[in-house]
């Protein structure tokens, strides 16, 4: 682990490959899973009020399943996610082509509002979890995202630099250099397994 700024970052940020592959998982991710996509207070604020703007790019389905349930719950842990329908997809997900897309990212793609999609699934797979008053950054394996690990694998493609948009996003530019500026030191000393073999 390595702290740049208030964020603790594991070293498998640097080493893992990947690059999401959007016609072999379908966006499973939106789908599979047993919650729905971690909520900011400040996203719930933003999806609150421009719900009526993003309403006509959701499904029919996700349209009941809010007025039903509402866009948010919260989980036992504490944890604000956005609802289900019928414990399976996000109630934002929509459908083209058999791939699964998000209702407010399309809705920002239209210029209608100014939230691109949650951070949390802007970031995925690096998850961030609370740390008293630091946050840390960790990759998460799943076996749906296979292929996209195949495919980062044969671009050479970091998984910091496949999410450099969301991660300047939350961090800021300069938090993104100084990313950048530790990926170059731990090429400097041999990679990630000599660094984890000292």
């Amino acid at each position: 682990m390595i702290q740049i700024g208030q964020a603790i970052v594991s070293l498998d940020i640097f080493e893992c490959r990947f690059c999401c592959d959007l016609a072999a998982c379908h966006g499973s991710c939106c789908v599979e899973g047993d919650a729905g996509a971690p909520l900011t207070p400040e996203e719930c604020q933003q999806i609150a009020e421009n719900y009526a703007l993003i309403e006509p790019y959701m499904s029919e389905s996700g349209k009941e399943a809010v007025r039903e349930q509402g866009f948010r719950i919260t989980e036992a842990d504490g944890e604000v996610c956005t609802s289900l329908v019928s414990g399976r997809e996000c109630v934002f997900a929509r459908f083209e082509q058999g791939n699964a897309l998000c209702a407010i990212e399309k809705a920002w793609e239209s210029n209608k509002i100014s939230l691109r999609k949650p951070i949390s699934c802007h970031l995925y797979p690096i998850r961030v979890i609370r740390l008293c008053d630091m946050e840390g950054l960790s990759y998460h394996r799943w076996s749906i995202c296979q292929k996209a690990t195949e495919k980062g694998k044969a671009q050479d493609l970091p998984l910091y630099r496949f999410l450099k948009d969301p991660l300047i996003r939350k961090y800021g530019e300069d938090w993104y250099r100084q990313l950048e500026e530790v990926a170059v030191e731990i090429e400097k000393q041999g990679g990630i397994e000599r660094i984890r073999e000292r």
